[in-house]
């Protein structure tokens, strides 16, 4: 569902803005006639699904935002809270967006227990500014406020997150989105513009709190701090353009790859690809430290799955020291280790699919969601992780959640008779 906070961007930024604009930035969900608040400038506002972006203000000529580092309770999914480190209440923090050529002044306050700083990933800022702690400024101090203040000479998707203490704080959640828009204009215009920040964590079963110690042993990953089934869907118009921006800043590379149609990768975090280099894709992997944006016209309704392909990515908390027991007869085993611990549920001999179903049944250990869930008009998703839906809808008038797609009769895989 997309939420009010998702199209708003402070009252300045709505000044002199047309009252179709208002409409849009106060929360009303059009599929035509979408424009920028800045009226010289011709862009689509970016949705960050369950984010939102960050208001405004123009004060002595520049844009100011206000960016605050604080310790934050994210919700994963219906059954899952995580103490997270983010910005302004939100893991990843809310989404910059400006316009190349832009001034703008970014007031960073720390309301951390720690010193902390904002490095402005892949945007060429003065020296001073580019918020690397003990080499180009001091530390923030805690409960203090920095002022980062540059001239934005390029356009691109980018990303901010701390280089203070940064093991810490980029694995307990302190990263965020800082789109630039091209002065002149995109050379394909899109009427949707995603984007999506990958991390991966580790929390023990029944525990709250990531450990940032972990370095390959994840058991989480996250579009947006958000798992399967709580990620929002991608809606779009049939017909329409689409524009998704991915960013990474976990420990390993997301392949990301989605379903029933094709794109074309055209950025990285070094900003926008000729379109003479654009490669056609449906699977772009995301390495770690980078952007990568792709665009796709969206010429084939239906619900199409969108997901990293890396097996145990599209997961919930999954245990990688259980041990092999496919083709295994467990007769009565299960049920033994049962009384002693409770709410165990055993890998099955022929696979993992009765899972899901058993998910519903026996509760699992608190604030752990099941490793496969989700139900579909057909029957159990068996997905999690890094796991949306692209819903591609004719005739829709809103970018609401339609539903399950209808099929046409007879287009549906079904049982024959052999």
């Amino acid at each position: 569902m997309i939420t009010r906070r998702r199209f708003f961007f402070g009252t300045a930024a709505l000044a002199g803005a047309s009252a179709l604009t208002q409409r849009i930035a106060s929360g009303t969900k059009l599929l035509a006639g979408q424009t920028s608040p800045d009226a010289k400038v011709n862009y689509r506002p970016v949705v960050t699904p369950n984010g939102s972006t960050l208001p405004w203000v123009m004060k002595n000529g520049a844009k100011e935002f206000h960016l605050v580092a604080e310790p934050v309770r994210r919700e994963f999914a219906p059954g899952m809270t995580v103490n997270c480190w983010g910005y302004n209440g939100q893991s990843p923090g809310p989404t910059i967006e400006a316009v190349e050529g832009d001034h703008v002044r970014i007031l960073v306050t720390n309301r951390l227990a720690e010193p902390t700083s904002v490095h402005w990933h892949g945007i060429i800022t003065p020296n001073g500014m580019d918020g690397v702690g003990g080499v180009t400024q001091k530390h923030i101090p805690s409960g203090e406020t920095y002022a980062y203040d540059f001239t934005l000479r390029q356009h691109g998707a980018q990303m901010y997150h701390p280089h203070s203490d940064e093991m810490i704080q980029m694995a307990m959640g302190m990263q965020g989105f800082f789109i630039i828009h091209p002065r002149n204009g995109y050379p394909e215009p899109v009427d949707r513009h995603f984007l999506i920040f990958l991390q991966e964590w580790a929390i023990d079963p029944g525990t709250f709190t990531p450990n940032p110690n972990v370095m390959t042993d994840f058991n989480i990953f996250t579009f947006n701090s958000r798992v399967w089934p709580g990620t929002d869907p991608l809606v779009v118009k049939l017909g329409e353009r689409v524009r998704v921006s991915f960013a990474n800043l976990s420990m390993d590379s997301h392949p990301i790859h989605f379903h029933g149609h094709r794109w074309w990768v055209v950025g990285t975090d070094g900003g926008s690809i000729p379109k003479s280099a654009w490669i056609p894709e449906t699977t772009m992997n995301v390495p770690a430290g980078t952007t990568r944006t792709v665009e796709f016209v969206a010429d084939n309704p239906g619900d199409w799955p969108f997901h990293c392909h890396k097996n145990h990515h599209a997961m919930n908390a999954m245990s990688h020291v259980i041990p092999n027991v496919i083709g295994t007869n467990q007769k009565g085993v299960a049920q033994q280790i049962g009384t002693l611990v409770p709410g165990y549920m055993a890998m099955g001999e022929a696979g993992m699919h009765e899972m899901s179903a058993m998910a519903e049944m026996m509760p699992g250990p608190r604030n752990t969601l099941p490793m496969m869930t989700g139900t579909g008009q057909f029957g159990p998703i068996q997905m999690g992780g890094m796991f949306t839906i692209l819903k591609v809808r004719e005739g829709i008038t809103s970018y609401e959640d339609p539903g399950w797609y209808q099929n046409p009769a007879g287009t549906v895989a079904s049982p024959v008779s052999t």
